[in-house]
């Protein structure tokens, strides 16, 4: 169970406080905020079959570099085969309409990270119910973010020490929304949200501790790719593809991620499609990343990793 003190409230969407700013995240503290509502179900809904999720991702997979990673139809049929056995509660999803409305960034990022995790894993975990269990804890590993305030997500200049908190603090948000929404805190979306910032080097937030759950690193390196190649508010523009994945190949050298998730995702941006054991990475980095880019520098001049 974490032990982390929360410097900012846990609110859901309908402005609910569950845990107020200065709670022990402990699990007594937890189990309060679940009692309060055991007795109410959250009806479930087809992930597949809400809103336009559908048609925004088949929009997403034909955009570059996508279109290299899903140039397959059986890829795309895949995924639109997963989408359609997850079943997600009415809270969560409605999450999905926040960011669609608000954060569009979000909205499209947590639905890449769903699909891309999803082709991983079909790689990466022998298990298909597994795999399946893995896929629904995309959409979800960002919910935290509707407890940041919205100029802090689409601010465009360095950060402040205390906005820059509110940002880490979507991780222990997440966990808490989910172990309420799903009123079981062992469930795996709920350690997703929590962990997938976490690295191998004990670098990453909210914790600093070792990362070593292979499926979380699914989501953590599908999460890292995605931010990398996306336009983002403090950025002048996106990664190249390239140096993305050259990014991402420094940080398996450094060991803050494994070399199976990040192989298999260079695999994926192949066109011949290799298995990803049998693919070797060059170590020449030839890419040149954003002229102006102010993640991971706060206002007071501190630098933090800016894969985060």
């Amino acid at each position: 169970m974490p032990k982390i003190r929360l410097e900012h409230p846990i609110r859901t969407l309908h402005n609910e406080i569950l845990l107020p700013p200065g709670t022990l995240l402990s699990k007594e503290a937890l189990d309060a905020a679940i009692e309060s509502q055991r007795a109410y179900a959250y009806q479930t809904f087809s992930l597949l079959s809400y809103g336009s999720v559908k048609e925004d991702c088949l929009n997403f997979f034909s955009t570059p570099p996508y279109a290299t990673i899903f140039l397959d139809q059986k890829e795309i049929n895949d995924v639109l085969n997963v989408l359609e056995k997850v079943q997600l509660p009415i809270p969560i999803l409605q999450s999905l309409d926040y960011f669609k409305k608000y954060d569009f960034h979000t909205y499209s990022h947590v639905l890449m990270v769903f699909a891309l995790s999803t082709l991983l894993a079909e790689d990466l975990i022998p298990d298909y119910e597994e795999c399946v269990r893995l896929s629904a804890t995309g959409p979800t590993h960002d919910i935290g973010k509707i407890c940041v305030p919205l100029p802090i997500l689409k601010k465009t200049t360095p950060l402040t020490k205390t906005e820059r908190g509110f940002i880490e603090h979507h991780a222990a948000a997440g966990y808490v929304l989910l172990s309420y929404y799903y009123k079981d805190m062992q469930h795996l979306a709920c350690q997703v949200a929590l962990d997938h910032h976490e690295r191998r080097d004990c670098s990453g937030y909210p914790r600093n501790i070792l990362l070593k759950d292979p499926m979380v690193e699914i989501i953590a390196v599908s999460d890292i790719y995605d931010a990398l190649i996306k336009p983002r508010p403090y950025r002048s523009g996106p990664y190249d593809n390239r140096t993305a994945l050259e990014e991402i190949t420094k940080m398996a050298e450094k060991n803050k991620i494994g070399w199976d998730a990040v192989k298999a995702l260079v695999a994926h941006n192949r066109k011949s499609k290799p298995h990803y054991r049998e693919i070797t990475i060059s170590a020449e980095k030839r890419g040149i990343p954003p002229s102006y880019n102010v993640y991971g520098v706060t206002a007071e001049g501190e630098k933090t990793d800016p894969k985060d």
